[in-house]
């Protein structure tokens, strides 16, 4: 059926004139620029607002003696600058509970030590985002609560609109979708791409020039997880990171792997047979007409095929949503308002004495240079 018509929904900036200013009551004072990134521009009919938003271009990019010279001492090419996609909704949480206090450490921490300034465009599911594939698979996160409240409201798309962060969601799809249809466009447009969620889903985006950096409770902090990373956690490389799921399942979004049904056909067998085969499609047209391994694994590629190729369709991130990259939000982030923002959000969402402190100290301090954290060995998997 034809995907669902993509909804915009600009919300216009908040501009104080200057009698009401003078009327209210002092309190500290706080930079809004009239520059922000409006919210959502996803559909082939742009507002008027939308248009005018000026933006300006980035700074020359600094570069160090080290990036700058290969290890002959030839000139190196510079690195690929970096554009972050941030999965919101995820960070609205603590635990199953809703938490604002959550959502606003955790963007606090990002900005001060993951994105700096670099661009970042925020991405929301979208109205009816799981119905499709639930559609096609009844258990589909079935186990998870529907409707209103589930995901992130308008303080949280505030908050992003008032640090300059666009905000998009395509109604029909969820984020992560969006997400890997924008991937495909900043790299084609010769950036990196950095995805900030701890969905385990877009592990199947990453190669050389997409990485993902999770939150990490145990450690409260965001930790890079690199294509170096995934091949030393599954022994092979993330192209078959989408097939090998089709085998193992994902519990937690209610897709049952393939155990269910050959209870000796595991991670193992399926990571041997997709290493010498390359896909699941291949796998499994290779089965249909040799033999491609022991009888058990023989049997259950053949009987199951259907089952295994109804997975993938689940599993698999769509790339081609009627959604458009902005070169807009290619540019530098102005980040001015970051502190102001967020403190006074974590004063008037405060959750527990702790959260605001540790907030209050990241956006305070000076900012941190980028780093990478160790990957913990509860990464999730």
């Amino acid at each position: 059926m034809p995907p669902p018509a993509v909804s915009t929904a600009p919300v216009a900036p908040v501009v104080a004139s200057s009698s009401s200013a003078a009327a209210a009551a002092p309190r500290r004072p706080r930079s809004l620029r009239l520059r922000v990134t409006p919210y959502a521009s996803v559909s082939s009919s742009s507002s008027p607002s939308t248009l005018a938003v000026s933006i300006p271009p980035p700074p020359p990019a600094r570069h160090s003696r080290k990036q700058l010279v290969g290890r002959d001492g030839a000139p190196a090419k510079p690195a690929k600058p970096r554009v972050f996609f941030l999965d919101v909704n995820p960070l609205c949480f603590r635990g199953s509970q809703r938490s604002l206090g959550a959502f606003a450490r955790w963007l606090a921490l990002f900005f001060a030590h993951v994105s700096l300034r670099d661009p970042v465009v925020a991405v929301l599911d979208g109205e009816g985002g799981n119905e499709y594939r639930r559609r096609l698979l009844p258990s589909y996160k079935a186990h998870r609560p529907r409707g209103p409240g589930t995901g992130a409201d308008s303080r949280v798309i505030d908050v992003l609109r008032e640090c300059n962060v666009p905000v998009v969601r395509v109604d029909g799809y969820e984020a992560d979708d969006v997400v890997a249809t924008l991937t495909e466009q900043v790299l084609q447009k010769g950036f990196r791409v950095v995805i900030g969620s701890p969905d385990k889903d877009f592990k199947q985006l990453i190669s050389e020039d997409v990485q993902l950096v999770m939150p990490i409770p145990e450690i409260g902090r965001w930790s890079f997880y690199t294509l170096r990373h995934y091949v030393a956690q599954y022994k092979c490389d993330p192209t078959a990171d989408l097939s090998l799921r089709c085998f193992i399942g994902d519990e937690a979004d209610g897709v049952p792997g393939i155990q269910h049904l050959v209870p000796g056909f595991g991670r193992k067998t399926a990571v041997k047979l997709l290493k010498k085969h390359g896909s699941l499609e291949n796998l499994l047209n290779t089965a249909a007409v040799r033999t491609v391994g022991k009888d058990y694994a023989q049997d259950a590629l053949v009987k199951h095929a259907d089952y295994l190729r109804k997975n993938y369709e689940v599993l698999s991130l769509k790339r081609d949503l009627k959604v458009q990259l902005d070169d807009r939000w290619l540019s530098t982030r102005d980040s001015c308002n970051d502190s102001s923002v967020l403190s006074d959000f974590i004063l008037k969402f405060n959750e527990g004495q702790n959260i605001s402190e540790d907030a209050r100290v990241e956006l305070e301090s000076e900012r941190a240079p980028n780093r990478t954290f160790a990957v913990p060995e509860n990464m999730p998997k």
